[in-house]
């Protein structure tokens, strides 16, 4: 028998998860993971052994006479949790994933018959049907996460791993400083400030299209990122979280002279409304053919330029990864090899403070 507990935190609520795994003695393995009805520490840990108990008692027999769903029993209330806990572009995600992909291979299967072989199966037909490996990732994902969640809710012993295939990270298309004043030329007027806020702020279309002036401080020169369009619902920008966004002089002074009474939306329709995406989706492309550039540039890969001229400038991953919103630091690293300076001034340092030391020996050598 085991028993863990570990902190549990998750959307501001804190407490403790417990983790209980049971070794029958007809060889049935039974193991629940379920945060804890007391709040504190000691209380948890005597909850955590009674329940031991009364698993140890009963759980042969509920094993028995509980049987397996398959996934297709398993998807209404997946979806439900997904409803509840995830933005409405993730759900659609998953839903999109269980209808396409997920149910017509194992909609049928019972949760615990799918395994690593049966995983990996999957994966085969999805890479022949034409998939490339990151969609495919994204599918197996909404897998494991629904076997996982089974095991959590204990109508699945345990979840099988489930591997990712490895994935090469594609070329990023960007701007480039030779270019970036030829594109910015070739911009009609009407676009010419929504385009500018993207190249200079790193900002998401969606999030552009949801920005309001009662988020912009042109006097303080900041963006706060509060809110994101996805299918024209407005909710959180991606991550969850808001962010701020400092403004240069340049991006400021486009910001004030676009400056309308139209409506709240500062890129908006000339009644006010706001923007779709399907009215701003071929914008940046268009640009690109007026300029003479020979890439087929989109919204996102403005948001690529601005994070790889700040790299190019000598700023921080770190300082990008905040800028643009990336929930991990591995999110930003994409743009690592942009700074061909930043592995041979770090070694430099070791120089200096060699020399440092060595100075401060003979100077103290001098002295006595």
């Amino acid at each position: 028998m085991s028993v863990t507990i570990r902190p549990y935190s998750k959307r501001g609520k804190k407490g403790w998860e417990v983790d209980v795994v049971l070794k029958l003695p007809n060889g049935d393995v039974i193991r629940e993971r379920v945060k804890s009805p007391v709040t504190s520490k000691s209380g948890t840990k005597f909850w955590a052994e009674q329940r031991s108990l009364e698993l140890l008692r009963n759980g042969a027999q509920e094993a028995q006479q509980k049987p397996v769903p398959t996934l297709k029993e398993f998807e209404e209330r997946f979806m439900s949790f997904a409803d509840a806990n995830n933005k409405p572009s993730s759900v659609e995600a998953k839903r999109v994933a269980l209808k396409n992909h997920l149910m017509p291979y194992f909609g049928s299967t019972t949760l615990d018959c799918i395994g690593p072989a049966e995983t990996e199966a999957f994966k085969s037909k999805l890479l022949k049907s034409g998939l490339v490996p990151k969609t495919v990732n994204n599918i197996v994902t909404v897998l494991r996460k629904a076997l996982n969640l089974a095991v959590e809710w204990g109508e699945l012993k345990h979840a099988p791993r489930i591997r990712q295939l490895n994935i090469v990270e594609s070329t990023i298309e960007f701007v480039t400083f030779e270019e970036e004043a030829r594109f910015l030329a070739a911009v009609p007027a009407e676009w010419h400030a929504m385009i500018f806020t993207a190249l200079k702020s790193g900002l998401r279309v969606g999030e552009l299209l949801a920005l309001k002036w009662a988020d912009i401080d042109l006097e303080a020169g900041r963006i706060n990122v509060r809110r994101n369009l996805w299918r024209n619902i407005e909710g959180s920008p991606k991550g969850g979280r808001s962010r701020e966004v400092p403004l240069g002089d340049d991006a400021i002074g486009v910001l004030k002279k676009h400056r309308h009474l139209r409506g709240p939306y500062v890129f908006c329709q000339v009644d006010g409304k706001r923007l779709s995406h399907r009215q701003v989706s071929r914008v940046v492309q268009r640009v690109c053919t007026k300029a003479g550039i020979a890439k087929s540039l989109t919204w996102h890969d403005l948001r690529h330029s601005y994070a790889s001229h700040l790299v190019m400038r000598g700023v921080t991953l770190k300082a990008v990864q905040e800028l643009l919103g990336h929930a991990t630091l591995d999110m930003t690293l994409k743009y690592a090899h942009l700074s061909p300076d930043v592995k041979r001034d770090a070694v430099k340092m070791l120089d200096r403070a060699a020399a440092s030391k060595l100075g401060d020996i003979l100077e103290t050598g001098v002295r006595t």
